[in-house]
């Protein structure tokens, strides 16, 4: 079995990768790292696992002398640079994936979308995993990419789990009800993400609602040239017709069916009358396939496994 550590893991998304660890073939749990919980049995916290681990509070030096085969690093954004410093200099070949945006702008690590860089992630061991949103901003707009003019807008919106278990206005079921929330409306880091690993600018405004999970993703492109909807939804279908994790629809796909699903769903295609305008709709659940999910490819990927291993596909997109 493949070793593999958990630091971080107390979040949402660390219930989630625990889920997947503990229903893969080929990977085990080795320990789980978190301070607030340290000692407590894992199996408490966590139904899906049913060993005999207990939390426990590592610094980075012991994460780097724990012997794992990978290490899958949850914390929040400039938390990482420690660990990966010591393990970097203690166990060169233990593989990393980063949840966090700390290393996603880093030209020596590799960038964790399998649907983009797949051959490139394959026996990586410093992965990026990328963000949610920026997972669904590459997929409405990878297929469109050599046709596009200008900055592509990107309005969307996410369950309050992503905003994460600190607790905060954009977390607070009573000041989401009956609210959408609009926050850092520029410059956000997941808008700086897309730019640089699609290679072209995009404008992201993000907005917080009251739902627990789930990200819609509308995406408003223009055109260098007028095209056909019929052509431009061939283009989505082409690149997507061999992707496990990614399903081509017709209709705007709604958030409230992705949700618990390991894929991610592009559709809605609305096409202006002269034909040099595109909407489209990107849906994915942010702690799976905008987290989870992806960091399991992503190890599957590094360790020359089935991408899919351990990831329940009738549960997907």
């Amino acid at each position: 079995m493949i070793r593999v550590g958990l630091v971080g893991a107390r979040g949402h998304v660390g219930t989630e990768l625990i889920k997947l660890l503990a229903a893969h073939p080929s990977f085990e749990v080795a320990f789980v790292s978190s301070r607030e919980r340290a000692g407590q049995r894992l199996a408490d916290h966590e139904p899906a696992y049913t060993g005999l681990l207990r939390y426990a509070a590592l610094d980075a030096d012991a994460v780097a002398t724990s012997g794992v085969d990978a290490v899958v690093l949850g914390l929040p954004n400039g938390l990482a640079a420690p660990y990966v410093a010591a393990i970097d200099a203690l166990a060169p070949g233990m593989a990393i994936v980063d949840l966090s945006a700390d290393f996603r702008f880093d030209a020596t690590w590799t960038y964790g979308l399998p649907e983009r860089f797949r051959a490139a992630i394959a026996g990586a061991r410093r992965i990026s995993n990328p963000g949610c949103y920026a997972t669904a901003m590459q997929l409405a707009l990878a297929p469109i990419l050599d046709l596009l003019d200008g900055p592509a807008q990107c309005f969307g919106v996410s369950g309050y789990s992503g905003a994460g278990t600190t607790p905060s206005d954009k977390n607070d079921p009573a000041k989401l009800q009956d609210n959408l929330m609009p926050y850092s409306l520029v410059d956000h880091v997941h808008e700086r993400e897309v730019t640089r690993h699609l290679g072209h600018a995009v404008e992201f405004m993000p907005h917080v609602a009251p739902h627990f999970r789930g990200i819609t993703m509308t995406v408003n492109a223009r055109l260098r040239e007028a095209q056909s909807l019929a052509g431009l939804r061939a283009r989505y279908a082409e690149t997507y017709a061999d992707e496990p994790l990614v399903r081509v629809v017709d209709a705007a796909p709604w958030v409230s069916r992705i949700a618990h699903r390991h894929g991610a769903e592009v559709g809605g295609f609305a096409l202006a009358p002269d034909g040099r305008r595109l909407v489209v709709v990107a849906t994915l659940d942010n702690l799976l396939k905008g987290a989870a999910t992806q960091a399991m490819q992503n190890l599957n990927l590094a360790f020359g496994i089935m991408e899919t291993s351990g990831i329940a596909m009738d549960a997907s997109a």
